[in-house]
């Protein structure tokens, strides 16, 4: 599956789709967003300049934005960048699909956060969209990565499929793009970016 596919399925997807707490209700699913920008919050600079890649219609790029960082809002879809601003309509938006990304913020930020993003991308643009991620953070800056490392790791096949990676394959990874995993109580990985092996 191309990040090209996972876009296509997002955009076509029926907001329902996007998160499982949907399914209870919408107060759901804003709480959901409150809470994991609460969880960044322990790990980030007060205040410091964060991209959400990936935010989708804003779940948690607003509550982290109402928290006082400088957040620019970056995804692939038109159509979710749309959805955010019904939300709030003052978000800085960058619609791209990682390549160019640093290009595109201007300047190196602080902080990029990355939730449900990779685990939807094949190996190859799952390591070229860290490469641009990382890119994008200035040296000692921090990658929060939904990420996953398995035992048993599997390359996903559709678009709710998750990827899976083995340590090893993670860790040469972390190496050639330029991330020093940071230990942090957050259910996603925490990274630090460094010079490149």
């Amino acid at each position: 599956m191309t990040a090209a596919d996972v876009i296509e399925a997002w955009d076509q997807a029926d907001p329902s789709a996007i998160h499982p707490t949907r399914a209870v209700d919408e107060d759901a699913y804003w709480d959901s967003g409150r809470n994991q920008a609460a969880l960044l919050g322990t790990v980030l600079a007060d205040g410091c300049r964060v991209v959400d890649f990936g935010c989708g219609d804003g779940r948690v790029a607003i509550p982290l934005r109402n928290l006082g960082y400088d957040v620019t809002a970056v995804d692939a879809s038109q159509t979710m960048l749309d959805r955010l601003h019904q939300h709030d309509p003052a978000m800085p938006t960058v619609l791209s699909p990682g390549s160019g990304l640093y290009a595109a913020l201007g300047k190196k930020v602080d902080a990029v956060v990355s939730l449900a993003v990779l685990i939807h991308h094949n190996y190859t643009d799952c390591l070229n969209l860290l490469t641009e991620l990382r890119q994008a953070v200035k040296l000692g800056g921090l990658l929060v990565l939904d990420w996953p490392v398995s035992d048993e790791p599997v390359e996903g096949q559709s678009w709710l499929e998750v990827t899976t990676w083995s340590q090893q394959a993670h860790d040469d990874a972390c190496a050639r793009i330029g991330l020093k995993p940071v230990d942090a109580a957050l259910p996603w990985g925490v990274y630090k970016a460094v010079k490149a092996a």
